[in-house]
């Protein structure tokens, strides 16, 4: 052993810090955790509910002064803000006048045309029946006869008691007579008979028929005949002469209350084509349009950009006697390059 060196050897003599063993242990043991555990967890909850008050945070540093981020603007943005704010309101103040316009109005109305669909003079060789009115009825109670023969009932705009060859219920709370919904001016088939019946159906035993809904026929809905509705004959929703109603006869005709420019087709433009298409149309009862077929074409793709814009259309419906039924219709749209 050098003499350099403390002799560790003897009885009595001390380990240097590297070397003691029970001076590392007792580095890794915190003071806490010499503490038995339910003062810990007393320490803890104290801690948590009870936090101990901080000194006051002292600041050692100064804000320093940066060039401002929008600083090339040049202190304009708030005039620049209020002056996109007036150019934006004049614009829809001006749209705003401009649609409110008497003459703007009356110009739009001037290129929309909803016209009787007498298309005699786009179909050659063809004479349509003149029609006022469209639509139809049916009903019966599942019979297994067929709808018996009679006179037909009054025609009126609302229905409130449907006809029966065979009443069921004879004695009645509130006793009315039926109708049929029909314009006034329509004269029906008729026969000189006491009972209630399909005026063009054969004489037979009494019977309401196949149908279902009240009424008399092989339909449903109350009216008489074979279609669908509290009309006359085939067709739907009241009404005489199968299919919809037709403008006139006491039915009015849709108006136009939304409306989408149609689209010039690149073949058109670049030919420079300008003309009309006329569309049939029906209007249903929510003033949607429906049933759109092309009735004097323009070709060169207008009649597809035609169909597609009256599609977006939007109507105020048709009534007859205050209600609204689904009205045929044509539409002239135009197509001229500015």
């Amino acid at each position: 052993m050098s003499n350099m060196e403390p002799d560790t050897s003897k009885v009595g003599g001390t380990l240097p810090d590297y070397a003691d063993p029970d001076l590392h242990l007792r580095r890794l043991l915190m003071d806490d955790q010499r503490k038995p555990l339910l003062l810990r967890i007393f320490a803890d909850l104290k801690e948590y509910f009870f936090p101990p008050k901080l000194p006051p945070l002292e600041l050692t540093s100064k804000p320093v002064a940066v060039k401002e981020m929008w600083g090339f603007l040049g202190g304009h943005g708030k005039k620049a803000g209020v002056s996109s704010m007036f150019i934006h309101s004049g614009v829809v103040a001006l749209m705003f006048l401009i649609g409110t316009n008497p003459t703007v109005q009356e110009v739009a109305k001037e290129s929309i045309s909803l016209i009787a669909p007498d298309i005699a003079p786009y179909i050659a060789d063809i004479k349509p029946k003149q029609q006022q009115m469209g639509g139809g009825g049916g009903g019966g109670d599942n019979s297994p006869l067929p709808a018996s023969k009679g006179r037909a009932p009054k025609a009126a705009p609302r229905q409130f008691v449907p006809p029966a060859a065979v009443v069921h219920n004879e004695n009645p709370a509130l006793v009315m007579e039926p109708t049929i919904i029909l314009p006034s001016d329509v004269q029906l088939p008729n026969v000189n008979m006491a009972q209630w019946g399909d005026p063009l159906a054969k004489i037979g035993p009494p019977s309401n028929g196949p149908g279902s809904g009240g009424g008399i026929g092989s339909g449903k809905g109350g009216g008489i005949g074979s279609g669908d509705g509290p009309g006359f004959g085939p067709g739907k929703g009241g009404g005489i002469g199968g299919g919809v109603y037709r403008i006139g006869g006491g039915v009015s005709p849709p108006s136009l209350v939304y409306k989408v420019e149609p689209e010039y087709s690149e073949e058109a433009r670049k030919a420079k084509f300008q003309g009309t298409v006329v569309l049939y149309v029906v209007v249903d009862e929510k003033g949607n349009p429906r049933d759109l077929k092309v009735v004097r074409p323009l070709g060169l793709g207008l009649d597809e950009k035609a169909i597609e814009a009256v599609q977006k259309w939007r109507f105020k419906p048709g009534f007859l006697g205050g209600k609204a039924v689904a009205v045929a219709a044509t539409i002239e749209v135009n197509f001229r390059l500015l």
